[in-house]
């Protein structure tokens, strides 16, 4: 094994940093890794052919994820040919990648962006986790993704990638925390509204869908926008955001008393998005929200999330989009799986 040298350094691994890892074993796979899996400053995970049909969602506790597994499982589902995960069900799957992390160094994982904005629920778990999503320092064994469709039922196949991993050193400082305000006068269509009884999501087919079949387009009423208990919005950041070359960046939860509702799926930001340098300049944050149990009315440049910052532990060799983004530049917009509105 090959590790890397972590004793000087404090903050989020960029991809020459995750390549060595790779390398030298300290992330292995079932099969090849993909050309593009590695980003500027995190890892796309990919799922396997093992996933079940499960009761309840869980945290395993003391106990391997398998174990858990054979507790609540419902029936065993084989991903070879495709299969459909369909919404209001919860699923486990066994992703592609295991882990063998040096000491010291720790890793948390975050929705896919494409994953948020079609409103499926997704979060990793490792063996004898105690959280969701995060991986603890040091820890060897693989990797499952509990899965949630919530609006639309999606289909996948073993090499979909629903969710990704960022690595750190140590516990990086918070550089600075951003509020995020939500763009209601950005034109005649200011967010969209998932349509509860829609067709299926293939997520590995690219701009392979009609959205007008999936979305509701949606219009300002007297400068508001009122948002229904239980609905799907996709609406955008009433600033660009910007992530310096050097720093990525985190869509942390709403605060509860800012508001009854939840912001932003997949929250992060690799190096590079919204940046002159990276082609990027006037980039929005796109924001998946879901409200709770009552009714909430939105106002233009209202805040709805926080962003925060923290530092790479060097400049990553490549930034966001450098090899061709769905997201740079990206005002309002849906997920790549949709043909222009």
């Amino acid at each position: 094994m090959n590790p890397i040298d972590l004793s000087d350094r404090t903050g989020i691994l960029p991809c020459q940093s995750i390549e060595v890892l790779i390398a030298g074993g300290a992330i292995a796979t079932d099969t090849s890794f993909d050309f593009d899996q590695v980003q500027p400053a995190s890892l796309d995970l990919r799922l396997s052919d093992q996933a079940w049909r499960v009761r309840a969602s869980f945290l395993p506790g003391q106990r391997l994820v398998a174990d858990r597994i054979a507790d609540v499982a419902m029936h065993a589902i084989d991903l070879s040919g495709g299969y459909v995960l369909e919404k209001g069900c919860v699923y486990i799957a066994r992703l592609q990648e295991r882990l063998s992390l040096p000491p010291g160094l720790i890793a948390r994982a975050n929705p896919k962006s494409s994953t948020g904005r079609v409103d499926v629920f997704v979060r990793l778990l490792t063996d004898r986790g105690a959280s969701f999503d995060d991986v603890a320092a040091g820890y060897e064994g693989p990797l499952y993704l509990e899965i949630a469709p919530q609006t639309f039922s999606i289909l996948v196949r073993p090499g979909t990638r629903l969710n990704q991993l960022r690595l750190k050193a140590g516990e990086p400082p918070k550089l600075e925390t951003r509020s995020v305000g939500v763009d209601l006068q950005g034109g005649d269509i200011v967010g969209f509204r998932g349509r509860r009884h829609a067709g299926v999501v293939d997520l590995d087919h690219i701009d392979g869908h009609d959205p007008r079949d999936f979305w509701e387009p949606l219009s300002l009423r007297r400068g508001e926008l009122l948002l229904d208990p239980g609905e799907f919005y996709i609406l955008a950041s009433s600033d660009d955001v910007e992530i310096p070359v050097n720093q990525a960046a985190e869509m942390t939860p709403i605060d509860p008393s800012v508001g009854e509702f939840r912001v932003h799926y997949a929250g992060f930001f690799d190096p590079g998005f919204g940046t002159d340098e990276a082609h990027g300049a006037g980039s929005k944050g796109v924001l998946e929200v879901r409200t709770h149990d009552t009714p909430f009315l939105l106002e233009h440049g209202q805040i709805v999330a926080r962003l925060v910052y923290e530092p790479l532990t060097e400049r990553p060799t490549r930034l966001y989009g450098e090899g061709g983004s769905h997201y740079q530049r990206q005002g309002l917009k849906l997920s790549k799986h949709f043909k222009p509105w």
